[in-house]
């Protein structure tokens, strides 16, 4: 069975971050070990209050999952929101370590680590310490094979201006990262992401709800990586991702559900049936 090592917030009540993704994985037949950054009664959106996992405890941690020889048969790694500086150290030791651990009896010949550059958004600007953002930009970053950022956290990891779809394509090869970017500009009521390669940029879309629950990104993010372990081409793990997405929010629509019924869903976000509009951008992998 393939294990993803999930870095990331924890949250009781509600779906969002590592405590969403762990739900997420398993259907997929993927064994989630979450260690978290920040523990939460509930979201923060919504008031709920907590604190983040101390350095000591977090090493511990991390620690623990070493011990029972667990990085050799890691084929996932997930990082999502950091709260202190010296936890994007740690995460960046582990990284090391499971790519250099012996890989016998694992699901894949290599692990795949998915970084999602949690720093803030939209219109609030960063909302992570800026010690943090730094480190995710100069250390953490270095060390993905990909991406997930939002389009405010893609302008501040490239320190640019992105103002439409082709601005999106131009940062992610900045970076020298393939890259599957949420919010990005897909155009006048939809939502959905641009996927870049160095070969290709496709605009992935679905129809935008007036009101949604939190926790997309965080849901888009787990079933890419889910697809990206299980050997799909990052198009279609894309796509698939996208689909979930669009299935998830039409399911929380129709059961008037606060959060992404990501349980309930369950296999149907392994073959989600939404529709997903999907663009190749003019001139991408150029």
């Amino acid at each position: 069975m393939p294990l993803a090592l999930v870095l990331s917030s924890y949250v009781v009540a509600n779906r969002i971050g590592g405590s969403l993704q762990q739900y997420v994985l398993a259907p997929f037949g993927i064994d989630p070990v979450l260690v978290p950054t920040v523990m939460f009664g509930a979201s923060p959106v919504k008031g709920g209050r907590g604190q983040a996992t101390d350095v000591e405890l977090f090493q511990m941690l991390l620690e623990g999952v070493r011990g029972q020889e667990l990085h050799g048969l890691v084929d996932l790694v997930i990082t999502g929101h950091f709260s202190l500086p010296e936890q994007v150290e740690l995460a960046c030791e582990a990284i090391d370590q499971i790519r250099a651990a012996s890989r016998t009896g694992a699901f894949n010949p290599r692990p795949i680590v998915l970084v999602d550059p949690i720093l803030g958004d939209h219109p609030k600007g960063l909302y992570v310490k800026p010690e943090v953002a730094r480190l995710v930009t100069e250390r953490l970053t270095p060390l993905a094979d990909w991406l997930t950022p939002n389009l405010f956290e893609l302008s501040h990891l490239t320190g640019r201006t992105i103002a439409d779809a082709a601005d999106v394509a131009d940062a992610v090869k900045a970076l020298g990262k393939p890259a599957l970017v949420t919010s990005a500009p897909v155009g006048e009521g939809r939502a959905g992401a641009l996927l870049c390669t160095p070969t290709e940029s496709l605009l992935l879309s679905h129809p935008r709800l007036d009101q949604a629950p939190n926790g997309t990104g965080d849901l888009v993010t787990a079933v890419f990586g889910a697809g990206l372990v299980e050997g799909l081409e990052a198009p279609l793990a894309a796509e698939r991702a996208l689909r979930a997405v669009a299935e998830a929010l039409e399911a929380a629509r129709a059961w008037n559900a606060p959060d992404l019924p990501v349980v309930a869903l369950g296999e149907r976000l392994v073959r989600p049936t939404a529709s997903v509009r999907i663009e190749r951008l003019a001139g991408g992998g150029s």
